[in-house]
């Protein structure tokens, strides 16, 4: 696993495992067992090991596997999918959710929907907008989003809204049953709400890593840096009501001019722009801010790239996040580089714009 850094490969026990991929499966999707489960997850990746094989059949639940492209032949095929077997909760990456936003509201009005009584999201955080299409133009305003977060390392989720919670666009909510969850400086101390800083947990989990094959000093530097906590390498914040909000990893801020700013919240509010279908943001060395910001941006469906949309895209940051905000440039690309599980893969973009070797890149440690 591993999208910024060396790829690693994280260790599991069979009970705890078990127990944990069970248990948050029925809390966070409340499985019934007429449900149709439907998770888009590659099953190489964490998610497909966890909630497309072992979590539904240990829950008795019907599991669809799928292992085509979600835009062949057409962008129509989750919703021909989805419709043909009366899928009842589809848990699928704010990566696809933002692909087929790209295409419009027509394709999803050509099935019925109505099987649908649950959606989720995973793998990175999902911005408002994509939430609120997803919600709204999937879900028909009826079916509730499960955001959820955690890692290959945690095995199972770890903060979630549950169906019977207050769910908010672009949050995860909390943290599930027995999860000790907090934000913390690089001290340990815990920051202010509304403030950003390292997300930890701070008591074990069923499902979480037992070590990393064949590198156990890269295992202990998970609870060695903030003693007593897990460090999950995620920058994150929590609002006045105890919810999260993701806003990306600790290797993927960007340091301009001494202001810290997430690559997940720039990108969220590009997606915002009503021309823009997919963003990625990077930081590029600059002999006077340190760093700079550049977005590699995908267009929606009959949108023309041009310089005056670069410049509008400029202005429309300074807009929704202030000067400190501001992108040096902007490149227009017909996609961006993915993972198959669909995140977004920012260290080839850097190594392509600094001219190494993706290898090169290690995992950045926080200033």
């Amino acid at each position: 696993s591993g999208t910024t850094g060396s790829p690693r490969g994280i260790v599991h026990s069979h009970g705890g495992y078990m127990v944990g991929i069970h248990h948050t499966l029925n809390w966070v999707f409340d499985i019934k067992p007429t449900d149709i489960f439907w998770c888009t997850a590659d099953p190489g990746w964490i998610t497909g090991h966890s909630y497309v094989v072992y979590a539904p059949l240990l829950a008795g639940t019907t599991t669809l596997l799928y292992e085509g492209h979600p835009l062949y032949p057409q962008a129509d095929r989750m919703w021909h999918i989805t419709a043909k077997h009366g899928v009842s909760i589809l848990y699928t990456t704010p990566t696809t959710i933002r692909m087929l936003m790209r295409y419009g509201n027509l394709f999803p009005r050509q099935h019925d929907l109505t099987s649908l009584r649950m959606l989720g999201s995973v793998g990175e955080p999902i911005n408002p907008e994509a939430w609120v299409w997803f919600y709204q133009t999937i879900g028909r305003g009826e079916c509730p989003v499960m955001d959820t977060w955690w890692q290959t390392e945690s095995g199972q989720i770890m903060i979630s809204p549950m169906p019977v919670g207050l769910l908010k666009p672009g949050s995860v909510s909390k943290p599930l049953p027995g999860i000790e969850a907090d934000i913390v400086d690089r001290t340990g101390a815990p920051v202010p709400r509304d403030k950003g800083g390292l997300l930890v947990i701070k008591k074990p989990w069923p499902g979480m890593m037992q070590n990393v094959w064949n590198d156990p000093d890269a295992y202990r530097a998970y609870f060695e840096k903030i003693p007593g906590c897990y460090v999950a390498g995620d920058v994150a914040r929590r609002d006045e009501d105890g919810y999260f909000w993701m806003q990306g990893r600790a290797d993927e801020v960007i340091n301009v001019a001494g202001h810290r700013l997430g690559t997940a919240e720039l990108e969220s509010a590009l997606v915002a722009h009503r021309a823009v279908a997919e963003a990625a943001v990077i930081g590029i060395p600059d002999k006077i801010k340190g760093e700079v910001a550049k977005a590699f941006v995908t267009l929606r469906e009959g949108v023309e790239e041009s310089d005056e949309l670069a410049k509008e895209l400029k202005e429309h940051m300074k807009r929704e996040l202030g000067p400190v905000a501001e992108l040096k440039s902007v490149k227009f690309r017909k996609d961006l580089p993915k993972t198959k599980s669909g995140k977004i893969l920012r260290r080839l973009l850097k190594a392509e714009e600094l001219g190494t070797e993706p290898g090169d890149i290690s995992m950045l440690e926080e200033e």
